[in-house]
């Protein structure tokens, strides 16, 4: 049937010769037994239109230009009723276009779900490890994968590089009832003349939705890292905490974080942190009584603490040492980058905690961190104490302080004598020259290898928290 003809009796059909019948776009489609006889005829035209004989492309180019101008030839010298049997053949054009790429895409779905091999839970597990971007990415692929990435598993566990409090809000939400962990930011900075863009801010409490349903969400959390956050300081961004009941995880570095508050609101509503990780770019001043005190109290109430990490704070030798007499169970301890330790408190811990736990110790870059007192913990292995100590590590470019006060980048230990009698210690103390061009990238210019092993040090206990969570009891809904 000519594309005239089919113009011709839809004008006879309207009654009208200059009205053009028009449908909705939205209307929703009819089953085939409801259909009208119109709707048959035009899928009559559709069907012999998909019949066409294969031909080359110029030759049915040729054909649609023909039957257009015989079409425009009986439309009307009316030039707007011309304008308007262009507009609905560019329309009708374009359905059809739709409804191919739709069928496509139909196709493509089909055969993602018998050619991808694993079944739909697995896939979930796989993009629950992915980070937020990834797994966004992922679900505009398919619809296979678009469903799998809308399950709330997908999302229980949130990491963004860049995000805003509506992002934020959404992505939390979205997991529900399988939030697991949130890290938001970059983990290590960039430097030059403009390091902000690697900063996120945020005009508020972005973590306001964890106190959804008194708290419910913030009771799933377990792990919580920001880094180079930056947030308006207020009482409100803290009491987020108060819901986050079951963390055990907090890793807050970069971040124009007060800290007094931070330990008083954990201290009261967090009790079950088992590793925690504050640092700063650059020292603070120095911490008043009150802050140290809180800071103490924290690690002494939460019993179940294992690793701690202080970067860059203004710690005196006595607050170190009452830091980890305070805490028992304490296995690894970083305290890289503090400007005052120089570590004398080494010797007090040697002899009340013979029986440590203490696996690992990093003292990176603490720049008046001296030569004896480093011997003297290596005198201290060689007695027999800290049983259980693994890894530690003095390393600076700064050198050590020697006991005539200058900077000595060759110190002596007893190197060969510790791997004999306590060959399951590993002591890393490089202090490369600045004239050999070699720098350890641990100092003020950032802690990126430092936080790169923060991030690392954990996977086997992430591994069995997702084994433990995955045996919780998830009956509960938002």
């Amino acid at each position: 049937m000519s594309l005239s003809c089919c113009w011709s009796r839809s004008k006879q059909k309207s009654g009208e010769n200059k009205t053009l019948s028009t449908f909705s776009l939205m209307d929703p489609p009819t089953s085939p037994a409801a259909q009208n006889p119109s709707s048959l005829h035009s899928d009559s035209i559709i069907s012999s239109l998909l019949s066409f004989p294969a031909s080359t492309p110029f030759s049915i180019a040729c054909s649609f230009d023909r039957e257009l101008e015989k079409a425009l030839a009986s439309a009307s010298d009316d030039a707007s009723v011309q304008d308007r049997l262009l507009n609905r053949t560019i329309q009708l054009a374009s359905l059809l276009l739709d409804s191919t790429e739709r069928c496509f895409r139909k196709r493509a779905s089909a055969h993602n779900s018998v050619a991808w091999v694993l079944p739909p839970e697995l896939t979930v597990k796989v993009f629950s490890k992915l980070d937020t971007k990834s797994l966004m990415q992922a679900a505009a692929c398919c619809t296979m994968f678009n469903k799998c990435a809308m399950d709330r598993s997908s999302y229980a566990h949130i990491d963004l590089t860049t995000a805003d409090n509506e992002v934020v809000c959404t992505m939390i939400h979205r997991a529900g009832k399988e939030l697991r962990s949130i890290k938001l930011g970059h983990v290590t900075r960039r430097y030059g003349p403009d390091p902000a863009p690697t900063s996120i801010w945020f005009n508020g409490p972005f973590l306001s939705s964890l106190a959804y349903n008194n708290g419910f969400l913030g009771s799933r959390l377990r792990s919580l890292r920001l880094y180079n956050i930056r947030w308006m300081t207020s009482s409100s961004s803290f009491e987020v905490f108060s819901f986050c009941s079951n963390l055990t995880d907090l890793r807050i570095v970069g971040s124009n974080c007060p800290f007094r508050q931070l330990f008083m609101t954990l201290t009261k509503k967090c009790r079950l942190i088992e590793h925690l990780c504050l640092g700063t770019y650059f020292p603070l001043g120095t911490m008043d009584a009150s802050t140290v005190s809180h800071l103490i109290e924290l690690v002494t109430k939460s019993p179940n603490l294992t690793s701690l990490t202080l970067l860059c704070f203004q710690l005196t030798n006595e607050m170190a040492r009452n830091l980890v007499e305070s805490c028992r169970k304490l296995k690894y301890l970083n305290f890289s980058r503090s400007p005052k330790i120089n570590g004398h408190f080494l010797r007090d811990l040697g002899n009340s905690c013979k029986e440590s736990p203490l696996q690992t110790l990093v003292m990176r870059n603490c720049v008046k961190l001296e030569e004896k007192e480093v011997l003297e913990l290596c005198n201290t292995l060689l007695k027999g104490n800290f049983k259980f100590i693994r890894h530690i590590d003095v390393s600076s470019n700064n050198g050590l302080v020697s006991d005539d006060g200058r900077r000595s980048y060759k110190p002596k230990f007893p190197v060969e004598k510790l791997k004999e009698e306590r060959p399951d210690v590993t002591l890393v103390a490089d202090f490369p020259l600045e004239r050999s061009g070699k720098r350890y990238h641990v100092g003020v210019e950032g802690d990126d290898e430092e936080l790169k092993e923060i991030e690392m040090m954990e996977v086997e206990n992430d591994e069995e928290d997702d084994d433990d969570d995955s045996s919780e009891d998830d009956d509960d809904d938002v």
